[in-house]
């Protein structure tokens, strides 16, 4: 009877242990295998090909990690004017990433080379991407002041190299963040094995006739590198399977874009620093805890936290130690970051933003993520069912109003068209592809739409002058003005945000909650920019969800 009950409880062991064995192995390897279907992934006999591993987007190159939130934009502290130009409002924010400093000069020397090496000015039908992305050098001239040293040496000279690019206007610094894209992905592709090592020095070199795009490669990969693209596959082509990278790869990186205006707000202000009550409802006057610009610390006090203007005639304070160290801008990282990590946002230069500018935020419509600026828009289809990748012929070319020639497009990249009534036929998030008038002079922003709708005179909430500027075939411009007597405003679709305070401001900028705008085609000496990019995923690092779980716990 003993026997029977030992050997009884050994065959329930066993039992047990052969049920837990299956078990974990099938745990162990669930995540190759579908939990919808049951069928295999990854497999090499073929089937679904996904990134199984994937654990967090990768930092991109230049950016700090910026995790969302919510936070009062708009509540500016010293509103002297009194003018209509803000509207403080509760917004939430996705989490980013952002360039930790300006785009430096030499930054954007690398740029600027690229595309002279890849797009000779020599040649006729590249003449103006060259010429189209160069800064205006001309900014830092004044009537009554000798600034030649800034004009002829200040975006070249190596003295400068660390210093914030300015002369740029909103298209150039929209035109640099889709080139940044595809550069990174080539090297991060190139990293990964996908392309074949030193890939992307052969097109600089002149070696191989096209170059790459990232939407290209992701949409009709042979067309990469003007279809040479097999001869510079790396060693991933070995596996059939997966020898181009896809979205669903993991490795390609979202876009390089300029941050919106709430985006750029929030970073600022930094509120991550500090969980004070007055803080987080908006009271925190600049990127810096306190509410004055110099270092109330025991080390460095006194010192200015920030490069602004401050007084008539006063750039920088008396040469000494209660200097700010600069005259005209200075080399980024000269200032503690704020609380992201973040440098320069208060000083140095203003930066542009993404957003069309408008006196108020319509936060009715909108407070998570809110931009207005969205024109929505896909990959234009050939008659072969494949997308269009624009050749040499084909580059489009702009006339900006102030005569700059700008491409519109590079030889390699993907037609882009608007949308039409067939994508937009019943939606309710969205009925047009152009939508950064949305709610403000169309029939949807006001029951009173009919007294500004009149098409004898044009008139309607935001009527601006609508000039005419264009190059014949000679080159020469022709330049047709607005005349009529009922234009209302200089607010239109192209004017865009800029942020924070420059050298050449008083602290009155310095808040993050102030916003001035100009039409996206001027430049300054004292406007710059930086980058940003969405994450994708979770709202915070791995490393921090984890360790709130383990807090919970």
């Amino acid at each position: 009877m003993k026997k029977h009950f030992i050997k009884v409880v050994l065959s329930f062991a066993i039992i047990v242990g052969s049920f837990s064995s299956c078990k974990n192995s099938s745990s162990s390897s669930s995540k190759n295998v579908s939990r919808a279907t049951g069928w295999k992934i990854n497999a090499k006999e073929g089937g679904f090909q996904y990134n199984s591993d994937f654990k967090e987007q990768v930092t991109p190159p230049g950016t700090v990690f910026i995790e969302g939130g919510t936070f009062t934009k708009g509540k500016v502290q010293d509103d002297i004017m009194h003018d209509w130009n803000n509207t403080p409002t509760q917004q939430h924010v996705q989490s980013f990433y952002m360039d930790e400093t300006e785009v430096t000069n030499v930054m954007y020397l690398e740029y600027l080379d690229y595309l002279k090496s890849v797009y000779p000015p020599e040649n006729p039908n590249y003449k103006n991407i060259y010429h189209g992305a160069l800064p205006d050098t001309l900014v830092w001239r004044n009537r009554l002041g000798f600034n030649e040293t800034m004009t002829n040496s200040y975006l070249r000279h190596p003295a400068y190299a660390e210093y914030p690019v300015v002369g740029v206007n909103w298209v150039q610094a929209s035109q640099y963040a889709e080139w940044r894209t595809d550069r990174v992905n080539e090297a991060m592709l190139e990293k990964e094995g996908y392309l074949a090592q030193d890939a992307k020095y052969k097109v600089l070199n002149g070696e191989i006739g096209g170059t790459f795009s990232t939407e290209a490669y992701l949409n009709n990969p042979e067309s990469v590198y003007g279809g040479q693209i097999d001869s510079l596959q790396g060693k991933q082509k070995k596996d059939s399977i997966n020898s181009f990278a896809k979205r669903s790869s993991g490795i390609i990186m979202p876009e390089y874009r300029l941050p919106t205006e709430t985006e750029w707000e929030y970073a600022a202000q930094a509120l991550i620093g500090s969980r004070e009550y007055n803080n987080y409802r908006g009271r925190k006057k600049y990127p810096w805890e306190g509410d004055y610009t110099r270092n109330g610390q025991r080390v460095g006090r006194g010192d200015q936290l920030a490069n602004f203007k401050q007084a008539k005639g006063d750039y920088g304070g008396i040469a000494g130690w209660s200097d700010d160290g600069a005259d005209i801008t200075a080399e980024v990282k000269s200032y503690k970051p704020n609380d992201f990590g973040l440098y320069d946002m208060a000083g140095n230069v203003s930066e542009w933003v993404a957003d069309v500018y408008r006196p108020i935020v319509d936060d009715e419509v909108s407070d998570f993520n809110y931009y207005r600026g969205n024109i929505f828009l896909k990959k234009a289809i050939g008659e072969d069912g494949k997308v269009n990748v624009l050749q040499s012929d084909e580059i489009v070319y702009d006339t900006l109003p102030n005569g700059k020639i700008v491409a519109l497009n590079l030889p390699g990249e993907i037609e882009m068209v608007a949308v039409t009534e067939e994508e937009t036929y019943l939606r309710t998030n969205f009925d047009s592809s152009d939508n950064r008038g949305y709610r403000d002079g169309d029939p949807g922003s006001s029951r009173f739409f009919e007294r500004f709708s009149d098409e004898s005179d044009n008139r309607k909430m935001y009527d601006s002058p609508k000039h005419k500027v264009e190059r014949d075939s000679t080159g020469k411009i022709l330049r047709q003005y607005d005349t009529s007597n009922y234009r209302t405003s200089l607010i239109n679709d192209e004017v865009r945000v800029y942020k924070g305070g420059s050298w050449r401001d008083r602290a009155f900028w310095l808040d993050p909650a102030q916003r001035r705008y100009l039409p996206q085609y001027m430049a300054t000496d004292d406007v710059g920019f930086r980058c940003a990019m969405s994450r994708v995923g979770s709202k915070s690092k791995t490393k921090n969800k984890t360790i709130r779980h383990k807090k919970a716990k």
